[in-house]
């Protein structure tokens, strides 16, 4: 919470993570010198934390003109899903270190709220309860880059703010840093798909995703949607 009468420089800070995109490469210029956004950070989410502001760059490279952009906004609708066989360019119900469904996937209620399934580790839990306390949170562009309990979310800040309360964020990261960040490739139990201009995950084999609150109310979806033009990153170990 802020208190009292703020310097003008918290003040900017403040203003600047209003306006933080999903999308560009943005460097957070609060983070310590030779700092790895790669590597999780194990620091628990306090209740009434402030998140350190990310300032957006500005514009649009040719390489990723063509890449799926959450607008500001106006987060995007879901591509097209394939059927969980696994046609190019789409997701699929994989997370999990079994196929018994039973206990290796999470399950969606009609109230938007997931189930984690049985054989869950610790921080898989963690991440979808944190999901589970902003699910039906509004749409905010810049959600959650100013400060972790905020009116809103916007697509990394949801993302940012699940991995925090995992504890492993302690700063929100827009959607161009998280391409970079954890470890490469398909996660047992967390994948994180990012590009330039939006950022999902699939967390025990459900979807958390901003575009499912026009679905159903909720940032849950048991559906999938297609990963082409992403990059796949997951937290190390999960």
């Amino acid at each position: 919470m802020l208190r009292g009468i703020l310097p003008s420089s918290v003040l900017v800070a403040v203003a600047t993570a209003a306006i933080a995109a999903c999308g560009g490469t943005a460097q957070d210029p609060s983070d310590g010198a030779g700092a790895d956004p790669r590597t999780p950070r194990a620091t628990a989410l306090p209740e009434t934390a402030s998140a350190r502001a990310v300032e957006p760059v500005a514009g649009e490279t040719a390489a990723t003109a063509d890449r799926p952009v959450q607008q500001r906004g106006d987060d995007a609708a879901p591509a097209p899903t394939a059927s969980a066989t696994g046609s190019p360019g789409a997701t699929t119900r994989d997370n999990g270190p079994t196929s018994d469904a039973a206990v290796s996937e999470a399950d969606v209620l009609k109230n938007g709220i997931a189930l984690p399934p049985i054989e869950a580790p610790g921080a898989v839990r963690d991440i979808i309860e944190a999901g589970n306390y902003i699910a039906r949170t509004p749409y905010l562009w810049g959600g959650g880059h100013g400060k972790w309990l905020d009116k809103g979310y916007d697509c990394s800040g949801s993302i940012s703010y699940a991995l925090a309360r995992a504890g492993l964020l302690d700063a929100p990261l827009d959607s161009g840093r998280l391409m970079g960040w954890g470890a490469p490739g398909k996660g047992t139990w967390v994948t994180i798909y990012s590009n330039p201009g939006h950022v999902f995950m699939v967390v025990a084999g459900v979807r958390f995703d901003t575009s499912g609150t026009r679905v159903s109310g909720s940032r849950w979806q048991k559906s999938m949607r297609g990963d082409r033009g992403y990059v796949a990153r997951h937290p190390p170990g999960l």
